[in-house]
């Protein structure tokens, strides 16, 4: 019975991981569609762009262009703008829940892409995938692909831009960062990053938290309030 609480408990404490894991998985089985001789796809590199580190979950190299990818696992109904810094997953009763934009996030490594390898930003995409079943409601510019859309969407691009693709693999590999303490030192300060966002940020409203004095002490109350009512404890 111990047993079964400690897996329990183990599952649910590092389920988001593992929800990330099969949507990265299920990214590179949609990827394999594309042309192996058209196409080549990386998957998981992290590279050093002016002392800031990019984790890329895949990114695929054509003579049409290079392809930047980010997976997401949403649920739900969502909604938002290219050019939002947050998405909404509705709920029933007028309920909402806000996600950091991963278009907007997806640009940092876009960017670390065209800075690396001196490539003109016109030639890399910015494509984020979503690989759950959520139903998603986002005003794009085709940024944004369902997994079953994902092939489909790249191979639409079709205009020759880059002349030598192998060159833009090996420089990429040769860039990617593999010892595994870098790569922790990454994951660490990317989770204390997001830690820092979520203690400063309404997940009711999307409203700044701002301390507050109550009969009990201080806390933490949603600016919005009354309209938003959300409080924390420090």
């Amino acid at each position: 019975m111990i047993t079964i609480l400690l897996i329990c408990a183990i599952l649910i404490k590092y389920s988001s991981n593992i929800i990330g894991w099969f949507g990265e998985l299920w990214t590179k089985k949609e990827l394999k569609k594309l042309p192996k001789e058209t196409y080549t796809i990386l998957n998981d590199i992290m590279l050093n762009e002016d002392g800031h580190t990019h984790q890329i979950d895949h990114i695929v190299v054509s003579k049409y262009g290079i392809f930047v990818i980010e997976t997401k696992q949403f649920n739900g109904y969502i909604t938002g703008d290219k050019y939002d810094k947050k998405w909404v997953r509705h709920f029933k009763g007028n309920k909402k829940m806000y996600y950091t934009n991963p278009v907007r996030q997806n640009y940092g490594h876009v960017k670390a892409i065209s800075e690396l390898l001196h490539i003109e930003d016109y030639k890399v995409f910015n494509k984020v995938c979503i690989s759950s079943n959520a139903k998603i409601n986002i005003k794009d510019d085709g940024e944004v692909s369902l997994l079953h859309q994902l092939s489909e969407d790249i191979m639409a691009i079709n205009k020759e831009i880059i002349e030598d693709p192998k060159t833009i693999v090996k420089n990429i590999l040769e860039k990617n960062i593999k010892d595994k303490k870098e790569r922790k030192k990454h994951i660490n300060y990317v989770n204390n990053h997001k830690d820092t966002i979520q203690e400063n940020m309404c997940p009711k409203c999307g409203g700044k938290l701002v301390i507050r004095n109550g009969k009990y002490g201080d806390f933490y109350g949603c600016e919005n309030y009354p309209k938003c009512k959300y409080t924390k404890k420090i």
